[in-house]
């Protein structure tokens, strides 16, 4: 049996799954230390079974504390940004495009060195290690330990970060070192934020992830551990207290993986609607669609896997405008059970709307019993008008498609839909999300350019498709059940020597569970 676990700003849900069979499920307020809304939702869940701590073969997290905390500018450690690249990329230093506030806060140190790489391997510049040398007595100097290293075409060569991470390592011992090719894909600027990001978390990933063992640690739970990536996989404690951006977005990552294994549908577009807002986005062969632009994440653009996701302010507890024309984006949130008027409140919510229009039966209905029929009329055109708007938003053609919705707000979403062939509600859909943490897969993914002079294109994508396979087993796959279940191809027409830029996503089911 394995648990799933999704900390949401407002919610902790927990589930316990026996293969994929849902066994017990459970809701807690999220608890500003995280510690205790985690302990109360498990204990909880194995209060409803007749199983115990030994039973759990392992425990699967996703969270949104390293998205919130960067977003709200808190917890973030001093950091150092070195860049590998003179004397070339002197045009736009690191962290320019950062917001103000943000940069000051982080910003200890930012370097510009000799270094990188064209993409075919020759050198920009020599490494110069008198200049290392000087940096070091810096780093000493400010007392900085958390540093992200950004060499140009890393993701092709990483030679120039590798050893200036070994020459770090080797003056600063215990020293958190990010280096830009293991989390960051081709496009200097944006590789160079996600590090500096991940950078910046360093301190506030150590405590997190020791609150979650802890937590466990308390229920008796020795299983391993594991948090969802932003792409839908899993990824070891100990590694994701390494690389904790990984986690960015992978709440509605989670959700979108829990509707695809609960409906059946491996194609649709998915709505997580929550007390606030809804969450669109489009599953592709069981899995998210991955943006194709950079993502911003509290300011700063990124080029890290991120799920096409549009958000859009109406939930379980938005607002309504007296005439009903207006739902959201103000909501009362976690506050619903004392707000809304079908549980005694002063607050017309789009819940009392979905109660009065016969969408939802929960609360005491008769209190909104008397609502004027043309105020209820109009608040449910504008939810279902916004909500088509966004189906709309996330589809690639006009054609109708599968409409999966999830989360505890999904009262709101009628029956039929505009643009939506069909409206799909599965079982367990309030806790989607906990699910698609605890039946998540690992992943290992390769995004390189490669010379076509002197070999094929089948060669070289079989060296790429070998490599995310590798890097999937690395990662705790089963070797048995890894398949590649992604490949792009584009030629880099300006470039020379033929090449061709080649990224590869393999998954396989978590090996011993």
């Amino acid at each position: 049996m394995r648990i799933g676990i999704d900390v949401g700003g407002t919610n902790t849900d927990a589930v316990l799954l026996d293969g994929r069979e849902v066994i017990a499920w459970a809701k807690r307020p999220t608890t500003p230390n995280v510690t205790d809304g985690i302990i109360a939702a498990l204990r909880a869940v194995l209060s409803r079974v007749d199983a115990t701590a030994r039973d759990i073969g392992a425990v699967m997290i996703g969270t949104t504390h390293f998205t919130n905390a960067v977003v709200q500018r808190r917890e973030l450690d001093r950091i150092a940004v070195i860049r590998l690249g003179l004397p070339a990329t002197q045009a736009i230093p690191p962290l320019t495009d950062w917001p103000d506030e943000l940069r000051e806060t982080v910003a200890g140190l930012v370097r510009l060195l000799p270094g990188g790489h064209q993409f075919d391997g020759r050198e920009i510049a020599p490494l110069d290690r008198a200049l290392v040398d000087q940096l070091i007595a810096d780093l000493r100097t400010g007392g900085i330990d958390a540093i992200a290293v950004a060499a140009v075409f890393s993701p092709a060569v990483p030679d120039h970060e590798r050893t200036v991470g070994t020459w770090l390592r080797e003056a600063l011992p215990g020293v958190s070192l990010t280096l830009s090719h293991e989390i960051g894909r081709l496009g200097l600027l944006e590789r160079e934020n996600a590090a500096a990001l991940n950078a910046c978390l360093t301190t506030l990933a150590r405590q997190t992830i020791g609150a979650f063992t802890e937590a466990l640690a308390e229920l008796g739970i020795e299983a391993p551990l594991y948090l969802s990536q932003n792409d839908g996989t899993l990824m070891a404690a100990e590694f994701a207290a390494r690389y904790p951006v990984l986690t960015f977005a992978s709440g509605p990552t989670n959700s979108m993986r829990g509707a695809a294994a609960l409906s059946g549908i491996a194609d649709a577009v998915v709505l997580d609607v929550g007390g606030t807002t809804t969450d669109g986005g489009v599953l592709v062969n069981g899995f998210p669609r991955e943006a194709s632009f950079e993502v911003e994440i509290g300011g700063v653009r990124t080029n890290f896997r991120m799920p096409d996701v549009v958000s859009i302010g109406l939930g379980g507890g938005s607002l309504v405008s007296a005439d009903g024309g207006r739902v959201g984006p103000r909501s009362v949130g976690y506050r619903l059970p004392e707000e809304a008027l079908v549980f005694g409140g002063p607050t017309l919510t789009a819940s009392d709307i979905a109660i009065a229009a016969g969408r939802a039966s929960f609360g005491q209905p008769e209190r909104v019993r008397d609502l004027p029929r043309d105020l209820v009329h109009r608040a449910l055109s504008t939810i279902d008008r916004r909500l088509a708007e966004l189906v709309d938003a996330l589809k690639t053609s006009p054609d109708p498609v599968p409409v999966v919705v999830v989360g505890g707000g999904s009262v709101l979403v009628p029956n039929e839909l505009e643009g939506a062939s069909a409206v799909i509600r599965p079982p367990y859909a309030e806790v989607a999300n906990a699910i698609g943490a605890a039946i998540a897969q690992v992943s290992g993914e390769v995004d390189r350019v490669f010379s076509l002079e002197g070999r094929s294109r089948d060669s070289a994508l079989a060296e790429a498709k070998a490599e995310a396979e590798r890097l999937a087993v690395e990662a705790g796959a089963d070797l048995a059940t890894v398949s590649v279940v992604e490949v792009d191809e584009i030629p880099l027409a300006y470039l020379p020597s033929n090449a061709v830029r080649i990224r590869v996503k393999a998954v396989g089911d978590l090996r011993g569970v």
